[in-house]
């Protein structure tokens, strides 16, 4: 079985981390996403993004958490409330799992 090569997003200091490594404070996420806080914390609420936490509680997201925010975003102004983007993002997600079993089950 190969690695699957990792994600790799360069952050502001130049340091190079994971897609998932949470990096990013709130107010650069809300610049790279180009919505306000507020937001960012209401779509946290929805339960449309998860971001790390430092033990002070302060919230870091990661490239993948910048990726499906700037997602949400589209969604938005395609017409969607936060409830049909849930449904939405839940729906791909289940999708790209069964394509992923599926190219598994061709590879045997």
């Amino acid at each position: 079985m190969q690695d699957e090569p990792v994600e790799r997003v360069r952050g502001t200091a130049g340091a190079v981390h994971a897609g998932s490594t949470g990096v990013y404070g709130i107010g650069v996420a809300s610049e790279l996403v180009g919505t306000g806080q507020q937001n960012l914390r209401a779509y946290e609420k929805a339960g449309l993004v998860d971001p790390a936490r430092t033990s002070g509680g302060t919230r870091l997201y990661s490239a993948d958490d910048i990726e499906r925010l700037v997602r949400v975003q589209h969604l938005l102004h395609r017409g969607l409330n936060l409830a049909g983007i849930a449904m939405v993002l839940q729906l791909e997600t289940d999708n790209q799992l069964l394509r992923d079993a599926l190219g598994d089950e061709s590879a045997r």
